[in-house]
């Protein structure tokens, strides 16, 4: 089978595409052949070696779509359709930049779709993490409002859809005013551009504050989203665009507004419920609900892939169809 495999850390250069042996599957494994997969900034950080765990030669990604072409163990019937993504993928176990992949049974999650295989890669660690993020991470209800900081990621445009299909108002940051019909087209109520201080914007039309906020930019903004939140409210650590995820000498009487709440959020595929992708698989086929594919590759292109990640100009999220 055609692969990306990573031999050492380095720039995206280092991404090469090479033929490797098919793996085999064994009881209680699933071999899944690869239609799409996405892009995530977690591989760039893996590519650069600066993960905190995985070891290398490696093919790398933590996330895929496709069918499956052995169960061994009966789990699935060859030909199902299924995404399957984190436990180590593209770290301690060979990912998702291949034909073939070869996943612990327990974390392949099935569904049913007729939506083109660019749209169904880009779904498995985006959706997991928005909703991770919501369910677990702010717990929102109808009717109140979500700042999401980094809003032109793939992750906050998804937790912009997400939050508008939970009768959310949401707010969405971005650096560039270029950028404000992107975030409008997936129904963002409030455009704020992000200068590094954003907390007096959110409180004009909010005085007391956003009911809750999303963290994806880093630690070196996170101070300022706190106080943007009000007496009550959840800030969630989800993510960190800017490469920034550790506090020196962190002082929390400093840090943390009087009864504003900090929390995280990571996940794995056990907390992407196959209910839950399928209903969202069949409001984006019904127009309820709308994917932020910003470009799409051919495995060929892996390397500007990854330039195009690095310099933020993918628009979205970005998807390599096999």
């Amino acid at each position: 089978m055609r692969a990306v495999v990573v031999d050492s850390p380095g720039g995206p250069e280092v991404l090469t595409v090479r033929d490797v042996p098919v793996p085999r599957a064994q009881p209680g494994q699933v071999l899944v052949r690869v239609h799409a997969f996405g892009l995530n900034r977690s591989e760039l950080h893996f590519r650069r070696g600066q993960a905190s765990f995985g070891s290398y030669p490696r093919i790398p990604g933590i996330e895929a779509a496709g069918v499956v072409q052995d169960a061994p163990g009966g789990e699935l019937a060859p030909g199902t359709q299924v995404v399957t993504l984190m436990g180590g993928m593209g770290r301690t176990i060979d990912g998702g930049y291949a034909q073939y992949v070869l996943v612990p049974a327990a974390q392949v999650i099935p569904f049913t779709s007729d939506l083109p295989w660019d749209v169904l890669g880009a779904i498995p660690e985006m959706l997991q993490t928005a909703y991770g993020t919501l369910a677990v991470g702010v717990r929102p209800t109808a009717g109140q409002s979500l700042l999401v900081r980094g809003g032109t990621s793939s992750i906050g445009l998804t937790l912009a859809v997400l939050g508008k299909m939970q009768g959310l108002t949401v707010l969405s940051t971005t650096r560039s005013p270029a950028r404000t019909a992107l975030l409008d087209s997936v129904g963002v109520d409030h455009v704020l551009i992000d200068d590094g201080t954003i907390a007096p914007a959110v409180r004009e039309p909010y005085p007391d504050g956003v009911d809750g906020a999303v963290e994806l930019v880093g630690v070196n903004v996170m101070r300022d989203t706190l106080r943007a939140v009000r007496s009550g409210g959840t800030v969630c650590f989800t993510g960190m665009l800017s490469d920034q995820w550790t506090i020196p000498q962190f002082y929390p009487m400093d840090w943390l507004p009087n009864g504003v709440r900090l929390t995280a959020y990571s996940g794995e595929a056990a907390d992407l419920p196959a209910p839950v992708l399928q209903d969202f698989l069949d409001a984006v086929a019904d127009g309820r609900a709308r994917v932020p594919v910003g470009k799409v590759y051919t495995l060929d292109e892996i390397t500007q892939a990854h330039t195009d990640m690095e310099a933020g100009t993918t628009g979205g999220k970005g998807v390599v169809v096999l």
